[in-house]
């Protein structure tokens, strides 16, 4: 039978997400770009200042400043409420992931709890730079360090996610040991071991 629009359409906004390319799709964008733009300098800038120096040195020093001065801004006028809104939404999406069984919600949470880590750690990063005005190799060592923890957070991130969408795709696709299949409907008789054998009415 051919794919319909209708068919590619469902499969696309299906809720689940386990079983979902595109949101296999966005996890691995979603950690290649977080590993490329460390606290939003491009990691290749990095690497041009550490072997050019001169002004591509400057231009990542004045780029890691603005993102520094803007993610410090932020948080300091709006870290508070920013904090109680994230933890609520973690909370409600690991109360319906897995308590509930909400698998788009659990999708959501294996994305957003590893990012907030992240964040976490990119915050701390940042008051160090503010701290001790890093620049010029000071700079490059505290951007290369965030990637390496930026990478190795998502390394695990997706390490749990692949076990965990496995095991629910296999707990959806393997059937019911309860259930028998008989019929096209699902239908099955129960089997009754200590049943006497039926053989016929009797006159009396």
């Amino acid at each position: 039978m051919p794919l319909t629009w209708f068919d590619l359409l469902s499969e696309m906004i299906d809720l689940r997400s386990f079983s979902n390319l595109w949101f296999w799709l966005a996890l691995a964008v979603m950690w290649s770009t977080a590993s490329h733009w460390v606290l939003g300098v491009p990691y290749d800038m990095v690497q041009r200042a550490a072997a050019k120096g001169g002004q591509a040195e400057a231009d990542m020093e004045a780029l890691a400043r603005i993102y520094v001065n803007r993610l410090l801004y932020i948080a300091s006028e709006a870290g508070a409420w920013a904090a109680g809104v994230l933890a609520f939404l973690l909370s409600s999406l690991g109360i319906l992931g897995f308590f509930y069984g909400v698998q788009f919600a659990q999708a959501l949470f294996l994305l957003a709890f590893p990012m907030t880590v992240v964040g976490m750690i990119t915050l701390r990063v940042a008051q160090g730079i503010d701290a001790e005005a890093a620049s010029g190799a000071a700079l490059r060592r505290r951007l290369m360090r965030l990637r390496l923890w930026t990478q190795g957070i998502g390394m695990i991130a997706i390490l749990i996610t692949v076990f965990w969408g496995m095991a629910q795709n296999l707990s959806i696709n393997v059937p019911d040991r309860n259930n028998r299949q008989g019929g096209p409907q699902g239908y099955y008789e129960p089997e009754n071991h200590h049943a006497a054998p039926f053989h016929g009415w009797r006159r009396t």
